[in-house]
């Protein structure tokens, strides 16, 4: 995980501070023009301070570096540059640059397409506890891609980014619990982690709801007993 980060008590503060070469406050200026957070939203007064405390070796303006460069906030679209600087940070042990690099290998941009490095930095990262990280390794683990399939790793992995609230692993972990891969068939697991990723707008849990719900329904109407036919027969009218 990263390590704690200094603060100051204003902006003016942080702002002498990055202006007298301090990488941390550098970085921190860069974030209040990158989010427009007591300041004017600015991307390319982001970019320039992202930059200084970047070049001198701070791992989380390299990565947010590497985030404009990937997005194209400040400077023109580079995905090479972005895969630089995410590297510069992973290489320290940023989690959030080793997921973002792990995303470059995977799609291929800026870097040759691989699965094995995108699967080594992901790993990486979820060990550090970057919970995106930790759904991606679990569906590498569910699909056997690079590595042999293992549900039960996958379950595990989706665990670790489901108790994070990240609403597709607690999706995938109730799907995990509905058919029983890698974990024992449990409904009502299945139904606590598919309604937690359902509230939060997930589409694939709320659809999975939705067919649940409807096939007990139409279960409980084929078990009521039919109310016609039954009972005493009406008199003749005479």
């Amino acid at each position: 995980m990263r390590t704690s980060r200094r603060t100051w008590a204003t902006l003016e503060d942080m702002r002498r501070a990055a202006e007298a070469g301090d990488p941390q406050a550098q970085c921190a200026l860069g974030v209040c023009y990158l989010t427009g957070q007591g300041l004017r939203q600015d991307y390319e007064e982001a970019v320039k301070w992202f930059r200084r405390a970047a070049e001198a070796g701070d791992a989380q303006a390299q990565c947010y570096l590497g985030y404009c460069y990937q997005s194209g906030q400040g400077v023109p679209q580079e995905f090479g540059q972005a895969a630089r600087w995410f590297r510069e940070a992973a290489e320290q042990g940023d989690p959030a640059a080793q997921f973002n690099l792990g995303v470059l290998y995977e799609t291929g941009q800026g870097v040759p397409q691989s699965d094995a490095e995108a699967f080594k930095w992901y790993r990486a990262a979820a060990e550090r506890g970057e919970p995106q990280a930790q759904f991606n390794l679990g569906v590498f683990y569910e699909e056997g891609r690079v590595v042999p399939q293992s549900y039960e790793q996958a379950a595990q992995w989706y665990r670790a980014a489901a108790e994070q609230e990240l609403a597709p692993a607690q999706c995938n972990l109730g799907l995990c619990y509905l058919t029983g891969r890698g974990v024992p068939q449990n409904k009502q697991e299945a139904l606590k982690w598919l309604i937690r990723a359902a509230r939060q707008g997930d589409k694939t849990a709320q659809h999975n709801l939705g067919v649940h719900y409807a096939t007990s329904e139409v279960a409980t109407l084929l078990e009521e007993p039919e109310q016609s036919g039954h009972g005493s027969a009406a008199e003749e009218p005479q």
